[in-house]
């Protein structure tokens, strides 16, 4: 029933397809179209497998295995990473591939004796480290903080096939395997998504790691991340996008996220939009009550400015503001120009917060942040609305 998908010559995918997945890590980022577990079969001579699948889904990886070789004929089981999702399988295949040797990255070898008593480390590579399997080549290249401290990637060299692990991938369940294959739009928005989600406090290092490897001068014609689609035609438009990620390039785009209490809040955010529209400048706009913070982050991503409001609620911003103001200040979405808002009754204090949180982020803070006293009369959405059109002016012009 699982059938494996030959990606190159005697090279397999051999994961798992996750339809139900609807969150990811510790449910702090949403993934409403599932996702995959990517692993590789090598076949040669001897026989190689990068990277496993998440505990659940170890007969699904197994099956496909099955159909390529006997699952007890794996000389070498290559961990990329340690993160359960892509090692949870560990202990089943290691139990069946008995005399298959684990290689992994010195720094993997304390989560994987954590997570995985008993498993041991054959073989700790580094950059440039070389697994000979019978005739055939792999190179490792450590990748730390990609998005753990032990992360690397794998370059099969006859196949110019990349398999990074948690770069270049997205959250995407699919019954295609590659990229081309897909809606392109839904891609690049997982795409851009996971980066925002996941890489983005690292994006000095995606820099850095991303001229390492072309300074390597290695021919790069399939990159095979670890969650989602695998990347064979025009592959390198991943890697141009993450270069425009990481570098924090921004397009002319204001996202606004809010929430409110009694529509006092969200007067004022409904006349930041029109400010911005009025502008002629392109304006998300998000009532986090009813909205996902990961989305939200998504559009940030590549924003130039965040406008964040909150009615005030004991002398801070309203619970369903707050895990937005944690992903910024986690992310660090630098660079772009930032503005508060938010009503309040007998004492404020969430216009502060959010200014601070902003500022902590990385962000310029663009104008003193905007307040209203219960509720906004016609002055105080005036000057909202004059607000989000100077933003929108200072963008058109900048």
């Amino acid at each position: 029933m699982f059938e494996p998908v030959k990606i190159a010559d005697n090279v397999y995918w051999v994961g798992a397809v996750d339809w139900n997945c609807r969150s990811f890590h510790g449910h702090s980022y949403s993934t409403h179209r599932g996702t995959t577990y990517n692993a590789y079969l090598l076949k040669g001579a001897r026989n190689v497998l990068v990277d496993t699948v998440y505990a659940p889904f170890a007969d699904e990886m197994l099956e496909r295995i099955s159909r390529v070789i006997d699952p007890s004929d794996i000389d070498y089981i290559v961990v990329n990473h340690v993160e359960p999702d892509h090692s949870g399988a560990l202990p089943v295949i290691s139990q069946i591939a008995s005399r298959a040797a684990v290689y992994s990255t010195a720094r993997a070898v304390e989560g994987i004796s954590s997570y995985y008593p008993g498993i041991s480390v054959a073989e700790t590579v580094k950059t440039g480290d070389v697994l000979d399997f019978g005739g055939r080549q792999l190179t490792f290249v450590e990748a730390p903080m990609l998005h753990w401290p032990e992360s690397m990637f794998t370059y099969l060299p006859d196949q110019a096939l990349l398999m990074p692990n948690d770069a270049f991938g997205q959250h995407m369940a699919s019954g295609f395997r590659f990229a081309d294959e897909v809606d392109h739009g839904y891609l690049m928005e997982e795409a851009a998504k996971y980066y925002a989600n996941i890489l983005l406090p690292y994006s000095k290092l995606v820099l850095k790691k991303i001229a390492e490897v072309q300074q390597m001068n290695i021919p790069i014609e399939i990159i095979a991340p670890s969650h989602g689609l695998i990347w064979r035609h025009e592959p390198m438009q991943i890697v141009e996008a993450y270069v425009r990620w990481a570098a924090q390039e921004t397009e002319k785009r204001v996202v606004v996220a809010y929430d409110t209490m009694w529509q006092s809040t969200e007067a004022m955010a409904l006349a930041l939009t029109e400010g911005v529209e009025s502008a002629g400048v392109d304006v998300r706009h998000y009532k986090l009550g009813v909205s996902d913070h990961s989305d939200v982050m998504r559009d940030i991503l590549d924003a130039a400015a965040v406008v964040v409001g909150s009615s005030t609620v004991n002398n801070g911003v309203l619970p369903t503001v707050m895990p937005l103001l944690h992903e910024i200040k986690g992310l660090r979405p630098t660079g772009r120009k930032g503005l508060a808002f938010g009503s309040y009754g007998w004492g404020g204090g969430a216009v502060k917060e959010i200014e601070a949180t902003l500022a902590a982020a990385g962000m310029d803070i663009f104008e003193p942040g905007l307040s209203a006293k219960w509720c906004p009369g016609e002055d105080s959405l005036t000057a909202c609305f004059d607000a989000g059109k100077r933003l929108g002016n200072f963008l058109n012009n900048g």
